[in-house]
């Protein structure tokens, strides 16, 4: 038996938050009847429905994109605009994004109908890093690089150290090319976080996720997990 926010996020019905949230508000029914308390077990012989919709264990899917830019990191958009669902074909399991990237910020995503991995890679207590490169306005200097490297409090939000580096430098435009390695996953983070320190971001782009990078995919391209990444993922956010 397992708690029935598990089993939702287990089976890509949502994150386990969110799963929480549709069983409160009374959209989840099992066996018939309306459940609405958190703490309620289900077995694999129980019928879960969603909104009217069956729940049905699908096989795990785990995918690697190489997120362009201008491309929502949702699995859907009510203004009609292109996902990154949409850039994924022959996939019949419903996947969702791992966490985001803005709009405007390229690079790596991962999407996957596991829930229970996807809830603990967003999650700070598991740690795992988060590479950016980024092209800013401004030559950085010592100073600017240690504000990065020892955290900060931007706007009333608290930022744990991240990893800094310069790449290279512009003098006759004055722009640089720095990386920026951090373990959250806040809103904006790394911009505002480069922009705090008189960096602001011009491009933006994610190169690695833990263990994993874009070698070999171009902009808009995307491809299937192996076996041992997977496992590897999982060892990392303590399932394993």
């Amino acid at each position: 038996m397992e708690r029935l926010q598990k089993v939702l996020a287990h089976d890509g019905v949502a994150s386990r938050r969110q799963s929480e949230k549709l069983i409160m508000s009374g959209r989840v029914r099992v066996n018939g009847t309306v459940v609405t308390e958190l703490g309620t077990k289900v077995g694999a012989h129980d019928k879960i429905v969603v909104d009217g919709v069956p729940v049905t264990t699908e096989a795990p899917v785990y995918i690697l994109m190489y997120k362009p830019r201008s491309v929502i990191s949702t699995a859907n958009d009510d203004k009609g605009r292109k996902t990154v669902v949409d850039l994924v074909e022959g996939i019949s399991q419903r996947i969702y994004p791992v966490g985001r990237l803005d709009y405007d910020t390229a690079g790596l995503l991962l999407l996957t109908n596991d829930g229970e991995l996807a809830n603990r890679l967003t999650h700070p207590k598991y740690e795992v890093e988060k590479t950016y490169i980024a092209k800013v306005t401004g030559i950085p200097t010592n100073d600017e690089m240690k504000s990065l490297r020892q955290g900060m409090t931007v706007e009333g939000e608290t930022y744990a150290p991240a990893k800094g580096k310069i790449i290279s430098v512009d003098d006759k435009k004055k722009t640089a090319i720095v990386s920026l390695t951090i373990h959250e996953g806040k809103n904006h983070q790394v911009k505002k976080m480069l922009a705090a320190v008189g960096l602001p971001v011009e491009k933006l782009k994610r190169e690695q996720y833990g263990f994993l990078t874009l070698k070999g995919l171009n902009a808009g391209e995307s491809r299937h997990l192996k076996p041992e990444e997977v496992k590897e993922l999982r060892r990392l956010t303590g399932l394993i």
